[in-house]
């Protein structure tokens, strides 16, 4: 009986040494191991479970409605794409690391990652570069901006991000030199620096137009309050909502991005992963809040949603004319 108990116990027992902050090779003392499992990771994956979820129902309300074929809708339509990518990679690569843990898959989930996120601000760019031309040429736009246009667009933002998430694979990586990763192994620090000087000035140039966007909006509330006086406040109210709701967008995309961004310039994988951890979950959380301000606020979506969930359209459901900042 005791015999027994010594075995069993031994199943179970394994010693870890650390240096420099890493787990050495264990030290077995049986065949069988505890698979320990870091709670970052189960965050990452549990985000990206929702990212999934949340941008299926998108990309599903868009493409079994036919109404919804415009250009803003093809745009949206993409922009969950990108992130419903972006969620699965975040599945898979808890999978690869601690079911299937080889180069290879590391590189193909890396590059999936980054052909995701990439894809996704690009198009967050597109979109908020076609809601800045919706108002400067309001009178042409719906002539000069056909669904065509749009599809050419959209095809040479994923090529060029299809054609990133293809590097890693290619040799873009720092397998071969350990001292050359960035904070996300296997990019090279290199690569990181470079992607994240695109971000940032992917960024400004997205502040500038949402500049443009609410100066545009003022002139058009201040032209219309000239011709109707009485009309005035309630035109000065909805143009204060629709600029408060512009500075909600830029300023959470800047919070979920902008430190991770930041991080990349400044830190490498001797950092502690930690801090990896702590900036790259808001920069994932941002796939999670885009179907919420880009789609779900849509009252054409609504509608389709309540429809496809229940049938019919509430009574006091009412399709308010868009605004600047409808997307």
């Amino acid at each position: 009986m005791n015999n027994q108990l010594q075995n069993t116990s031994s199943l179970n027992s394994v010693t870890f040494s650390f240096e420099d902050g890493r787990n050495s090779s264990p030290v077995r003392t049986a065949e069988l191991q505890p698979i320990v499992v870091n709670p970052w990771d189960v965050a990452l994956c549990v985000t990206g479970t929702l990212i999934s979820c949340e941008n299926a129902i998108v990309i599903a309300i868009i493409f079994y409605t036919p109404a919804l074929r415009a250009p803003m809708f093809i745009l949206i339509g993409s922009l969950a794409f990108a992130d419903l990518l972006a969620g699965l990679g975040l599945i898979l690569n808890f999978i690869f690391t601690y079911m299937l843990s080889t180069e290879f898959v590391h590189l193909v989930s890396a590059g999936l990652l980054i052909a995701a996120f990439s894809a996704s601000v690009l198009t967050i760019l597109a979109i908020t570069v076609d809601r800045y031309l919706s108002l400067y040429n309001a009178l042409t736009y719906h002539t000069e901006r056909t669904v065509t246009f749009t599809y050419v667009i959209l095809v040479l933002i994923w090529l060029v991000c299809v054609a990133l998430g293809m590097l890693p694979v290619l040799g873009w990586n720092c397998l071969q030199d350990e001292f050359t990763c960035s904070i996300c192994r296997p990019v090279t620090k290199n690569n990181a620096a470079l992607l994240a000087v695109t971000f940032l000035l992917i960024f400004a140039l997205m502040m500038q137009l949402y500049l443009q966007i609410c100066k545009i909006a003022f002139r058009h509330a201040q032209q219309i309050a000239v011709q109707h006086q009485f009309m005035a406040t309630s035109h000065a109210s909805s143009t204060t909502k629709g600029v408060s709701t512009l500075s909600v967008i830029l300023g959470t995309f800047a919070l979920c991005w902008i430190p991770f961004a930041m991080y990349s310039l400044v830190a490498d994988s001797r950092y502690p992963m930690v801090y990896t951890y702590a900036t790259v979950l808001p920069a994932t959380c941002s796939s999670a809040i885009n179907p919420i301000i880009y789609a779900f606020r849509n009252p054409d979506i609504q509608k389709s949603l309540w429809l496809a969930c229940c049938g019919c359209v509430p009574s006091n459901f009412s399709m308010r004319p868009r605004m600047s900042s409808d997307v």
